[in-house]
């Protein structure tokens, strides 16, 4: 692995930045490609620092042929993780033409010049937005696939061209054909336990738990909680949470197992990445109130349309082909997100 190099777009992003520290750790090579546009440099400044190693950090837009086929050129990839994307469901419902443009347009980018570059190993950051609605909570990776907004519509487009790809190299009799892992995340939270690098959303944020810790520092007044009518254990909707540095260890085994010889050539898989239990929203703030002594102020709010009662992952195939299960708990995930936001109050500004 040491004289592997890994290309990683959205490399300065939350998922990201963090993927970056631990290829440093792992003894990758890793060149960044980040357009900014949801990210700040500084992340990979404290990357660098904690690693104590370098990075090489390009800004440039994967939708950006030029730019993006003189950086393989130059650096030369064996693999490339894929994470950069607009991730925002509600914004994706009021601006869907960018986000198919910039999601779907961009990877289409960015595999035509992977391919003429002849690198073949991908990762995918994926998400189990691209399930549909089931009458199983516990989701696995062969139930059908039927997102209900555009953010989740764009990842399963991307899964299909994904899949395409793979399965044309292997009707042309490629002599080098895709090998690509797809990984449905679930719902990450946390931060690195240093506290030097965390989620640093644009404006107010979208998800839970960064809403949570800026309540409890005071940043905003109090948190909504969209339906206390479901039928699940406490009355509101309940989902797989994962600690961010759990999910990145995902990547490093997928990486591994696209390097093996368990991973045919020309393949193209999907694994679920998600803890395999759900939290409720109150039991979050229930446990976030217990581990920092914050009371955090919520009102209840109606439902939120397309949203699921329960939703959480069966990662048994992640464990029997990537050799990965999730190491943290919650209350890891509720310290190490407060130790972040307490050191960095204004996030990375």
């Amino acid at each position: 692995m040491k004289d592997q190099t890994v290309l990683v777009t959205g490399g300065a992003g939350y998922i990201g930045s963090h993927a970056c520290l631990e290829l440093l750790q792992a003894g990758f090579k890793v060149v960044v490609v980040d357009n900014l546009a949801n990210s700040k440099v500084e992340s990979l400044a404290r990357v660098q620092k904690l690693a104590g190693k370098t990075l090489t950090f390009y800004q440039a837009d994967i939708r950006d042929k030029q730019a993006l086929t003189d950086i393989f050129a130059k650096e030369t990839p064996d693999t490339v993780i894929h994470f950069a994307g607009l991730k925002a469901v509600g914004e994706s419902c009021a601006l869907p033409q960018l986000y198919y443009h910039n999601n779907v347009y961009g990877t289409l980018v960015l595999t035509e010049v992977m391919n003429a570059a002849n690198v073949k190993q991908l990762v995918f950051s994926s998400s189990a937005t691209v399930y549909g609605e089931s009458a199983s909570p516990q989701y696995s990776e062969h139930f059908p696939l039927g997102a209900i907004n555009p953010y989740g519509r764009s990842k399963a487009m991307i899964e299909d061209i994904l899949r395409d790809l793979s399965a044309s190299d292997k009707l042309n009799n490629v002599e080098k054909p895709w090998k690509i892992a797809l990984l449905r995340y679930f719902n990450p939270i946390g931060a690195h336990d240093s506290g030097m690098i965390g989620e640093d959303p644009n404006g107010i944020p979208n998800n839970l738990m960064p809403y949570v810790a800026q309540v409890a520092i005071g940043k905003l007044t109090q948190l909504s909680v969209f339906g206390d009518d479901y039928p699940t254990r406490d009355g509101t909707g309940i989902r797989d949470y994962i600690h961010v540095v759990d999910l990145v260890q995902g990547h490093i085994k997928a990486i591994a197992a696209l390097n093996g010889e368990h991973f045919a050539e020309g393949e193209c898989k999907a694994y679920n990445l998600g803890a395999g239990r759900g939290y409720s929203v109150l039991e979050i703030i229930d446990a976030f109130q217990r581990v920092t002594g914050k009371t955090i102020p919520y009102q209840m709010s109606p439902r939120r349309a397309g949203d699921l009662a329960e939703c959480f992952a069966n990662p048994a195939l992640a464990l029997a082909e990537l050799n990965w299960q999730v190491e943290k708990d919650l209350d890891d995930m509720v310290n190490d997100t407060w130790n972040w936001q307490t050191k960095n109050p204004q996030g990375y500004q």
